[in-house]
């Protein structure tokens, strides 16, 4: 029976240890804003106390998804490819772009460094996809295709924006290399196994490198949350949310995350300069009865032109809608892109768009 007990705890303790290399980045340059009166709750840097206080460059008010020659849609604004004319590209920046449908991107730097951002081949992570899939909810098409297995052994860094199930899935991660460095922002670590990851946690306006490329974690406008049972486990904002700025030979490409419109992107101008690349979301902004708070997290494709703008971005590359997106908060699968596509013409805006289709991969 001694012996019993002893093996039993034993195994306990085992299963208590953290294998998980985990190391938290703030520095000099970091900020780090927490609510009023909860501390251990984070902040946005522009919060607002009434939705209706915050201020939007532009906002489409009627007319907004005309009918676009360059984009062929199976069905109304269902199951689309773009075929446009794309703008040709000046700004020679080294970085290879590979869009696998919603917020996931695989991109290389022009010295060989492999990264994926927000990586999803799946639906939501067990057993919230199959609640979903089960009574009515939120359920996308998987991508055709993925990442081949020599593409995903060569990934140097899994950066994460945030914790919310379109972004980040346990399963697509659970067969990988721990070689990989996931990179992610504060209160992250919690939400990963214990398995032997190496897991850099990072604040605001942090930096850390990866051979000759320095990664920068910057602000979004949103929040986070991962609950298993609302009301019971309750973990909003307890783990931080953003976007990256990669700098590699001069050249910066910019991963927004999900996020609203707020005065955080000129913060990201001013202290990193303009950005070469930046891969900028579309969609989830769009509520029959909830719209205006929708629309606080999460660009319209008009403030994301604006966002871009103020961003310098010389060449922007949207995303979140499609057929493996989720379809949350859209009237359509393929209405942001044409909202987007039709504000850029209305706006007369300069910023330069290339649209890639779900699956497809350019260099910039």
């Amino acid at each position: 029976m001694r012996l019993w007990f002893s093996l039993l705890f034993l195994i306990t303790v085992m299963g208590c240890t953290n294998t998980n290399q985990v190391q938290r980045i703030v520095d000099n340059n970091s900020i780090i804003k927490y609510r009023e009166k909860e501390k251990n709750r984070f902040s946005n840097l522009y919060p607002v106390k009434k939705l209706k206080d915050r201020v939007y460059p532009y906002t489409c008010e009627q007319d907004c998804y005309p009918e676009s020659e360059k984009l062929q849609c199976e069905l109304k604004e269902e199951n689309c490819q773009f075929v446009g004319q794309q703008k040709s590209s000046t700004t020679n920046t080294g970085f290879d772009v590979h869009w696998l449908g919603h917020a996931s991107f695989h991109v290389k730097t022009e010295d060989g460094t492999s990264l994926l951002f927000d990586p999803i081949s799946q639906q939501f992570d067990w057993p919230v996809g199959f609640a979903l899939w089960a009574f009515g909810g939120k359920y996308r098409n998987e991508p055709e295709s993925w990442l081949s297995d020599t593409e995903l052994n060569d990934v140097d860094a899994i950066m994460y924006s945030h914790t919310h199930y379109d972004h980040f899935n346990k399963s697509d991660i659970d067969n990988m290399s721990r070689h990989i460095q996931y990179i992610v922002p504060l209160g992250f670590a919690e939400h990963f196994e214990n398995d032997g990851y190496k897991i850099n946690e990072m604040a605001w306006f942090s930096s850390t490198t990866l051979s000759d490329t320095t990664i920068n974690f910057v602000p979004g406008n949103h929040f986070s949350d991962r609950i298993l049972v609302p009301y019971i486990y309750e973990d909003r904002n307890t783990s931080l949310w953003g976007g990256w700025v990669i700098e590699n030979k001069d050249k910066k490409l910019f991963f927004a995350g999900d996020t609203g419109y707020s005065d955080h992107f000129k913060d990201i101008q001013k202290r990193y300069g303009d950005m070469d690349v930046c891969l900028m979301p579309i969609a989830s902004y769009h509520h029959p009865e909830n719209g205006m708070w929708y629309r606080y997290v999460h660009l319209t494709p008009e403030d994301a032109l604006a966002a871009a703008d103020e961003l310098n971005c010389k060449v922007m590359i949207p995303w979140g809608y499609g057929k493996y997106s989720w379809q949350m908060g859209d009237r359509s699968s393929y209405g942001p892109l044409l909202r987007l596509l039709h504000m850029h013409k209305k706006l007369d805006s300069k910023v330069h768009l290339y649209i890639l289709n779900e699956g497809e991969k350019s260099r910039f």
